[in-house]
């Protein structure tokens, strides 16, 4: 069987006008993907070259395959049908290690049609590290990096405003393009590079922050064999993800036009503010699986597939989403209601398997952040609690019981609420406090809630009363009239 090569497999190449610092998984299935979607479908004609940020041999060079690799993404379309898609990308040219090979790196800055840099360098990617000089062959952290990169740019090209870049990252940050702007005017400023400079990385160049959505489930380790069986080749950098996807850059409109946005349909968002479109995806997507959790796993579900193949857990997890959190959230309802929908496919995906307890991880955080806001904001619209919100909390306490049908399961949060969790169900099992007890101390801890959930008019109440259903009846009788 071939492996991939750009001699044994001919086709479409591209000129180099892309920078890419990442060479894992979720950029090949996300940005190279789009790009080479838009190099099909239109004029963008751009070739991405990937810089690899960190000192490592593992995985092997894409170089190795010539830059070519096959994305499968798979999981429910629009209509709800199960789709499996197999592409061979060919924006990728090759692979560069900048540890390796950094004078490579550094002439990536004088070809004149280089015009954007992606990156994905992990959540401590964009970082200030100490110690890192201009002189660093390279630097540790990414920011110096990219500011060494865009010196040489600007030395290169005299300063020429028509020769800056547009810097998109895809770092889980908030606001990563800002804060990946003031790093790279901090190492400036450090290593005492010109106010011309400067001023040039100020006029010439577009820093935007992002928000990225997409599950990629990477090498498909235990399905390759049948997968290069059907695709006829062997392929190393084998990458599958889900159907859905969402990319939605803050920055100015002209970064629609010049990546041909506009001319070919992908789901890309060009917006002034990314915060609203961050909330929708906290509250929505990340607010209706912290509430499906504890449901579903004490109802005696393992995985989000089978909570969603579940028509009560199914109904409840809708009926929060569309009833409880659409209406509190400051977007388009149009659009409240294609990304909800979006949601309910993609926890369907039958070919992604979600273990319950591992999106547990933090669940009193993620409770505080995720759906707190919409619980709170509910009652002060409506004067009423919101009930399927309330009930989560409730799910949520009970969950930290740490047991279920008489097996014990790993809690994973902070310690001091596992032993806060452990001594209040000691005591609440030996009769030494109420239900009403337990939940009101919970809900007194200011330090955790940022506020004294005491005070909320009726909440203790209502959880308690949740609480002694789960606690009398099981989930499954208790959740039933929120279905």
């Amino acid at each position: 069987m071939k492996t991939l090569n750009r001699r044994d497999f001919p086709g479409a190449s591209y000129p180099e006008r892309i920078i890419q610092f990442g060479e894992g998984n979720f950029l090949r299935a996300f940005v190279d993907w789009q790009v080479d979607l838009l190099n099909e479908h239109t004029d963008l004609n751009a070739g991405v070259v990937i810089v690899r940020p960190i000192e490592s041999t593992f995985p092997l060079s894409l170089s190795t395959q010539d830059g070519l690799y096959t994305t499968i993404i798979r999981g429910l379309n629009e209509k709800g049908e199960a789709v499996s898609d197999a592409r061979l990308i060919r924006s990728v040219n090759r692979e560069i290690s900048v540890y390796d090979d950094y004078d490579e790196f550094l002439k990536l800055a004088h070809n004149p049609d280089m015009r954007f840099v992606f990156s994905n360098t992990t959540e401590a990617g964009i970082s200030y590290h100490a110690g890192d000089a201009f002189d660093d062959a390279p630097a540790v952290s990414y920011p110096a990096k990219l500011t060494r990169l865009l010196f040489e740019r600007y030395t290169c090209f005299d300063g020429a405003l028509d020769k800056g870049w547009v810097i998109i990252p895809c770092e889980l940050i908030d606001y990563n393009g800002e804060a990946l702007r003031e790093l790279v005017l901090r190492y400036a400023q450090e290593w005492n590079l010109s106010a011309a400079f400067v001023q040039w990385l100020d006029q010439a160049n577009t820093f935007c922050s992002t928000l990225v959505d997409r599950i990629v489930t990477g090498y498909p380790r235990d399905e390759v064999t049948q997968l290069e069986a059907e695709l006829g080749y062997h392929d190393a950098f084998l990458d599958t993800a889900e159907h859905f996807y969402l990319f939605v850059i803050q920055g100015p409109k002209k970064v629609a036009s010049e990546l041909r946005l506009d001319k070919y349909p992908l789901n890309v968002l060009i917006v002034d503010d990314i915060k609203p479109y961050k909330e929708r995806k906290v509250a929505i997507l990340n607010g209706a699986h912290t509430a499906l959790v504890p449901v579903a796993f004490q109802a005696g579900l393992d995985t989000v597939g089978e909570a969603m193949n579940d028509r009560d857990i199914c109904a409840f997890v809708e009926k929060a989403i569309y009833e409880e959190i659409i209406p509190v959230l400051d977007l388009p309802r149009d659009e409240l209601m294609s990304f909800a929908s979006a949601v309910t496919g993609r926890f369907q995906n039958p070919y992604i398997k979600h273990q319950l307890l591992s999106i547990a991880l933090n669940g009193m955080t993620k409770f505080r952040t995720r759906i707190l806001p919409q619980l709170l904001a509910g009652q002060q619209v409506s004067g009423v609690l919101p009930a399927r919100l309330t009930f989560a909390l409730a799910a949520l306490i009970a969950f930290y019981r740490g047991e279920r049908r008489g097996e014990t399961y790993p809690l994973q949060d902070d310690a001091h609420w596992i032993e806060r969790y452990q001594q209040l169900w000691h005591q609440h099992s030996d009769g030494l406090i109420s239900t009403q007890d337990l939940v009101h101390t919970v809900l007194a801890v200011d330090a955790h809630w940022e506020q004294d959930l005491t005070h909320v008019a009726g909440l203790v109440e209502q959880v308690t009363t949740d609480l002694d259903a789960i606690l009398t009846k099981g989930m499954r009788e208790a959740v039933k009239p929120l279905c």
